[in-house]
């Protein structure tokens, strides 16, 4: 049984990293993915934790796996995919230092996961279990995202879902708004901005 169980997406997060001789913009290569980053903060606490997703079987995906286990967390539900590459990001900052990204993304291993490829021994073992909605906004994996929630909550484990919206990702928003709406009731535990609440309640204030 493990503290959490993370499902999500697992990418690389090119981040700007000053500029060459030339004046060009460099970017360094980090490993990203919010359920990612969860599972390692909650690893570097003490917890036992597991991380359940998709990259692409190449050098990227490889190192990502290896960066997971560097930080204690287990990957024996992270399935790696000889067909579709890792999914990259390039993260931009703006004069305010306020972060925009591009994505590299379409058919992207993370979006691969199936169903049938979720471990769904670790998901009946969770005592938290964790999601967010980005795995939802392409192919077989926003199916997957919900199996996972419903199976964690049959199995009693407390659920966490983060609607980490962002809209670039998806077809429209209206779509977003549909998918994440349904993933929202699974959650016993929403972690949401007030931008995110805005948007999926129509409210602008907090309180109401």
């Amino acid at each position: 049984m493990a503290d959490l169980v993370s499902l999500g997406e697992l990418l690389i997060d090119f981040t700007p990293c000053g500029k060459s001789e030339n004046g060009s913009p460099l970017f360094e290569r980090n490993p990203g993915g919010g359920p990612a980053n969860m599972a390692c903060a909650a690893a570097k606490l003490g917890a036992d934790t597991a991380f359940l997703g998709k990259v692409g079987d190449d050098a990227f995906g490889r190192a990502l796996r290896g960066i997971l286990r560097d930080n204690g967390v287990n990957t024996d539900g992270l399935r790696m995919d000889k067909e579709h590459p890792t999914t990259l990001a390039f993260v931009h900052l703006n004069e305010a230092g306020d972060r925009s990204f591009s994505f590299y993304r379409h058919s992207g291993a993370d979006t691969m996961l199936t169903p049938e490829e979720l471990d769904r021994q670790a998901i009946e073992g969770a005592r938290i279990f964790f999601f967010s909605s980005v795995l939802m906004a392409e192919g077989p994996s926003r199916e997957a995202s919900l199996a996972a929630a419903e199976l964690a909550r049959r199995a009693g484990a407390t659920v966490a879902f983060d609607p980490n919206l962002r809209l670039s990702l998806w077809p429209d928003e209206g779509e977003a708004k549909e998918w994440i709406l349904r993933a929202a009731p699974y959650a016993d535990i929403l972690k949401v901005s007030q931008e995110e609440l805005a948007f999926l309640t129509g409210e602008t204030e907090p309180e109401r």
